[in-house]
């Protein structure tokens, strides 16, 4: 006997939907000539014929009875109607995925492997000790730890690289728990130029120095989203390098106090007397690729974090309290 679904609002009855006309391969290769942008690569990246490639379209076409593609010179270039059912395809074949993937999981009990992008503002000591935590309670699930910046860990959610991610940037429609703020400052090396103003440092005077950054690590990034108009800049891969840079007198940067804690303790960075924004202020969210299939290690690690994180933010705050209580 099978249990029923419990009953949900506004649903279709099944007795009133159609079945598909159109097959997934159909739709699979309509996405491909798309991406690829033709028919020969996009055969050659689906391991076909081009024949076969181009029969499979041509019948989604004569079933649907639409153009998806209209001829510009010697290109195929998509009708209005082509890029509707390219994005609406691209939807289906992404969704059709989840489901197996989320079967698939269930199946299986915890995950074999799970994957996590972590902005890099996130302390890199708390994420360790999230994972040693999660590593006790599941040590046969292998975790891939991806570094990102910026753009990079929505980036990773939506293309799937990723099962969950902890973001300064929530993906539209993606739903997310606030985790915690971090606060970067204006620094450079004690000899910089900067710290020998004898006044406030204004956002003018920065625009003469060279700015250090770290790349939004995301494909397609872009160039000219910078935080600051300057002549000189360097831009690295990670904040490993970029603290270096600073450390060494190379030049300035806004950087995560946590980060950088043993560089101020020992000299190497000091805080720029900045006149206004010493600190700037960063929300970090907890984010799921797709919260309906996640596995129940994911699940797990998810919660793991969050109680590790509330642990860290409640004793940095009697350590605060602690300070100014002397």
């Amino acid at each position: 006997m099978v249990t029923k679904a419990p009953a949900e609002t506004a649903k279709k009855p099944l007795q009133t939907m159609r079945l598909p006309h159109i097959s997934m391969e159909q739709w699979r290769c309509l996405i491909a000539v798309v991406e690829a942008g033709g028919y020969a690569r996009a055969a050659e990246a689906l391991h076909k014929s081009q024949s076969s490639v181009t029969y499979a379209v041509q019948k989604l076409e004569s079933t649907l009875q639409v153009k998806a593609f209209e001829i510009q010179g010697r290109k195929a270039k998509l009708t209005p109607v082509g890029e509707m059912l390219y994005r609406r395809g691209r939807l289906l074949l992404e969704e059709a995925d989840a489901i197996e993937r989320a079967a698939s999981r269930a199946s299986a009990g915890w995950e074999a492997e799970i994957s996590i992008a972590v902005e890099i503002l996130f302390p890199t000591w708390l994420m360790f000790q999230c994972l040693d935590r999660f590593g006790r309670e599941s040590p046969q699930t292998r975790i891939e730890w991806f570094e990102t910046v910026l753009d990079g860990t929505p980036e990773a959610l939506r293309t799937g690289q990723a099962d969950l991610a902890i973001t300064g940037i929530v993906p539209p429609g993606v739903p997310a728990e606030h985790l915690m703020m971090v606060r970067a400052s204006a620094v450079a090396h004690p000899d910089h130029e900067l710290h020998k103003l004898g006044r406030p440092v204004e956002y003018r005077d920065l625009r003469k120095h060279r700015h250090i950054i770290v790349r939004d690590s995301s494909a397609k990034r872009d160039k000219k989203a910078l935080t600051l108009d300057v002549a000189r800049r360097w831009t690295v891969s990670n904040m490993a390098t970029s603290i270096g840079a600073v450390s060494r007198g190379y030049g300035f940067s806004w950087l995560p106090e946590d980060k950088i804690r043993t560089e101020l303790q020992k000299g190497e960075l000091k805080l720029l007397p900045m006149r206004d924004m010493t600190h700037r202020m960063q929300s970090l969210y907890l984010a799921f690729a797709d919260r309906d299939g996640a596995g129940p290690g994911a699940l797990r690690l998810a919660e793991i974090i969050k109680e590790e994180v509330k642990s860290a933010c409640l004793a940095a705050g009697r350590e605060l309290r602690d300070v100014t209580s002397r």
